[in-house]
C-alpha cells in the first residue's frame, strides 16, 4: 500500500480516461471508443430542489394521523377567521350607527328609485291628439299701499280697495267720514271699522239733522251703546259738529259744496313712492281747520286731512299701489254753481288769516265787495 498525499481527481476530467462501471456482470472498464454525450447545465431551480432533502417515508398510521390535525386545524383556523369577519362587520356597521343586516339596505335603495321614478309618470297627463289645451291661468296678487300688508284686518283692506281714496258728494257720507276720521284719535281704522255698524245705529246713519236733535244726556249715560264708543268729550263733539254743519248746509246748500270747494272740486293728486312721504297734515289741511274751527266746530288739521284722504279730496294711494290709478279715474262732480263767490270768500279769507286780522269777518260781505269792484 503506497502512502502519500491522496490524488484529488479534477471536477473536467478528460473524455478519454477510463471510469469503472458498476454492472450486473461485475467491474467493467467503459472503452473509450463509446462517445459521452454532454449533460446540459441543470438550472439553478432544479439545482435548489435536487439539493432539498427528499422526505422521508412514514407509516400508515402517522399519515392518517396528520391529516386528522390538519383537518382539525384548519377548522378551528376558519372559525376564528369567520368570528373576526363577523366582529369587524359589526363594529363598522355600529360605528356608522347602522345596525342590521345589509341586505336590508340593499333591497331599499332600488325601491327608493323606483318610487322617485314613478313620480313623475303619475304626474303627466295625456292630451289626445287635436284637443285644444287651455292656457295655465297665473293668479296676479294685486299690489296694494305697503301699509296694507296680508296681515291687515279684511275689514281695512275692503275700506282701502273700495272707498279710501275715492271721491265722495253725498253730504250723510261725509259727515260720517269726519266723525270717523275724529275718531282717530282714540281709536285705529280697523277698530273703527269693526264697529261701524254701532256708529250708525247710534248717530242714525250720520244724518246731520237728526244727530243735532239728540240728547246729549241720553247719548253719554252710562251703559248706553255710546258709551262703549268713544268718550264723553269726543260724543259732545260730534254733536255740536252736527249743529254748526246743518248751518253750513243752509249757507252753502251743501256740505259737499263747501268741502270740495276748498280743492276748486278736482281731487289734490299726490305722487309718493314711499309711506314716510305721506304727510299728517298739510297747509290745505291747516286752513280748512281754521275755517271749521271759525264757525264752531272742533276740529284739527290731523283729522281734517285724514277726512280729505277718505273722502278722495286728496289721492295719497302710493303710485305703486292699483288704486292709485283707479281713484284717478274716478267721476268727480264739477259744481260750478256759486264756485265763483265760494272762491272769494275763500280768497278773502287767505288775505285777512295771512296778515293776521284777528275777529269774526263776514266773508259773504267781502264777496259782495269783490264783485262790486270787478264790475
Amino acid at each position: 500500500m503506497s502512502t502519500g498525499a491522496p490524488k484529488v481527481r479534477s471536477i473536467n476530467v478528460a473524455e478519454s480516461e477510463a471510469r469503472p462501471i458498476l454492472g450486473p456482470g461485475g467491474n467493467k472498464a467503459r472503452s473509450s471508443s463509446i462517445p459521452r454525450k454532454h449533460s446540459p447545465k441543470p438550472n439553478k431551480a432544479e439545482e435548489k430542489k435536487s439539493s432539498s432533502p427528499s422526505p422521508a417515508p412514514q407509516s400508515a398510521p402517522s399519515v392518517l394521523r396528520r391529516q386528522e390535525l390538519l383537518l382539525r386545524s384548519n377548522f378551528s383556523l376558519n372559525a376564528s377567521c369567520s368570528s373576526d369577519a363577523s366582529t369587524d362587520s359589526f363594529c363598522s356597521r355600529a360605528s356608522t350607527g347602522r345596525i342590521g343586516r345589509p341586505s336590508f339596505t340593499a333591497r331599499r335603495r332600488p325601491s327608493s328609485a323606483r318610487s322617485d321614478s314613478k313620480v313623475p309618470a303619475k304626474l303627466e297627463k295625456v292630451v289626445p291628439d287635436g284637443a285644444s289645451v287651455p292656457p295655465v291661468e297665473i293668479s296676479t296678487v294685486k299690489r296694494r299701499c305697503s301699509w296694507v300688508t296680508p296681515n291687515t284686518d279684511p275689514c281695512y283692506v275692503t275700506f282701502h280697495d273700495e272707498e279710501w281714496g275715492v271721491p265722495v258728494h253725498d253730504d250723510k257720507k261725509l259727515f260720517e267720514l269726519l266723525v270717523l276720521s275724529g275718531a282717530l284719535a282714540e281709536l285705529t281704522w280697523p277698530a273703527i271699522l269693526s264697529k261701524r255698524h254701532l256708529f250708525r245705529e247710534v248717530f242714525m246713519d250720520f244724518d246731520p239733522v237728526l244727530v243735532s236733535q239728540l240728547n246729549e244726556k241720553k247719548i253719554m249715560s252710562p251703559g248706553s251703546p255710546a258709551s262703549f264708543l268713544l268718550s264723553e268729550t269726543k260724543l259732545r263733539h260730534i254733536i255740536e259738529n252736527a249743529h254748526e254743519i246743518v248751518k253750513i248746509i243752509e249757507e252753502f246748500g251743501s256740505f259737499d259744496r263747501y268741502c270740495w270747494s276748498f280743492v276748486s272740486y278736482k281731487p289734490i293728486v299726490s305722487r309718493f313712492r314711499h309711506p314716510r312721504q305721506v304727510p299728517v297734515k298739510t297747509p290745505k289741511a291747516d286752513f280748512i281747520s281754521k275755517d271749521l274751527v271759525r264757525r264752531g266746530l272742533r276740529v284739527g288739521p290731523t283729522v281734517v286731512y285724514s277726512f280729505m284722504q277718505a273722502s278722495g279730496m286728496t289721492n295719497d294711494h302710493l303710485i305703486s299701489c292699483y288704486r292709485y290709478d283707479e281713484c284717478n279715474a274716478a267721476p268727480t262732480v264739477a259744481e260750478s254753481n256759486d264756485q265763483n263767490t265760494i272762491n272769494s270768500n275763500h280768497k278773502a279769507e287767505e288775505k285777512i288769516i295771512g296778515s293776521d286780522v284777528v275777529g269774526p269777518v263776514d266773508f259773504e260781505l267781502s264777496g259782495t265787495v269783490d264783485r262790486l269792484s270787478f264790475s
